[in-house]
């Protein structure tokens, strides 16, 4: 994918005025840039621009440089323009998603009343923070592949919280997932204990904006099996279909695969599925559904339609 680098970080305390210039910044999820006035919950909390679309004004004779035309993030060597909507972009170890190109300006700035043109409108790029971070000038902008998937593998176990047994099947599900672009930006092994289970998949989902949790342990009939009872308390709308062919496919195997609890779901843009304890069990799961997965979160985020059976 066509890579590029930060030439300028651009901050403001106000709206509506030229930004300063700054060596680094923090972002937040689903926020931005900390000390910007244009950070928030809405759908454009950074705004970019290349340094290729100021060398435009610079070539009518302005003298502009970053951030006088209030962008947040000023790019070199990546073509901003050919990035549709919904596209990710990794800036050093922030991840942001493409919301908006180009904006309406309703009132003219200087830089219009100099020039009769100005490139904001038209080549602005706007974007929500999907993963936060300190971003510093110089560090590398890429484009990220269109499978490029965020994970969380969270293992619920007693023994396992507490480092008295190696946790195989969290290993399991990072190997699997890396074969359809999942990228496990977060992990944790917690006690079966349903608050903690709740509390971590929905931070994940609700702050961290993953695209996928994989729960792994807790799903049969014993008094600390709480797993699908944390998953149900935050789920929107339940997938009974990966859990039933989860199942399927473990009866194959043993009759006691029907005492499963295992539920799949989603919350906000994000699918939740809960996979056994087992590392061969979570193999043989998690392999009959995986290739199905892409697609469920790509609809789930209106990226694409639903479609007949090939």
């Amino acid at each position: 994918m066509e890579k590029g680098r930060i030439r300028a970080i651009s901050i403001s305390d106000r709206k509506g005025m030229r930004k300063t210039n700054v060596d680094q910044v923090e972002i937040r999820p689903d926020h931005g840039i900390v000390t910007d006035a244009h950070a928030g919950d809405w759908h454009r909390q950074l705004s970019l621009l290349a340094q290729e679309s100021i060398e435009k004004m610079v070539a009518m004779g302005l003298t502009v440089k970053a951030g006088d035309f209030a962008e947040n993030i000023t790019t070199e060597g990546l073509d901003l323009l050919a990035l549709p909507v919904g596209t990710r972009v990794r800036m050093g170890e922030t991840i942001v998603e493409i919301t908006q190109i180009g904006k309406e300006c309703h009132t003219r700035c200087a830089i219009y009343y100099q020039a009769g043109d100005c490139v904001m409108p038209k080549e602005g790029i706007f974007a929500i923070v999907l993963k936060g971070g300190v971003l510093k000038v110089g560090d590398e902008v890429e484009e990220l592949p269109t499978d490029y998937y965020r994970v969380g593998v969270l293992t619920a176990s007693d023994k396992g919280s507490k480092g008295e047994r190696e946790d195989q099947s969290g290993q399991v599900i990072r190997d699997m997932v890396a074969k359809i672009g999942g990228h496990v930006e977060q992990y944790a092994v917690v006690p079966d204990e349903k608050d903690v289970l709740r509390d971590t998949m929905k931070q994940w989902i609700d702050e961290e904006k993953l695209d996928l949790v994989l729960t792994t342990g807790g799903t049969g009939l014993g008094p600390r099996d709480v797993t699908p009872d944390a998953a149900l308390e935050i789920i929107e709308k339940q997938i009974p279909g990966i859990a039933e062919v989860m199942r399927m496919r473990s009866l194959e195997k043993t009759d006691r695969a029907m005492l499963s609890r295992a539920v799949a779901g989603t919350r906000k843009q994000a699918i939740i599925v809960n996979l056994p304890g087992s590392p061969k069990a979570v193999e043989e799961c998690l392999g009959e559904i995986i290739a199905t997965l892409p697609h469920g979160i790509r609809i789930l985020q209106g990226k694409t339609g639903e479609c007949a059976r090939k």
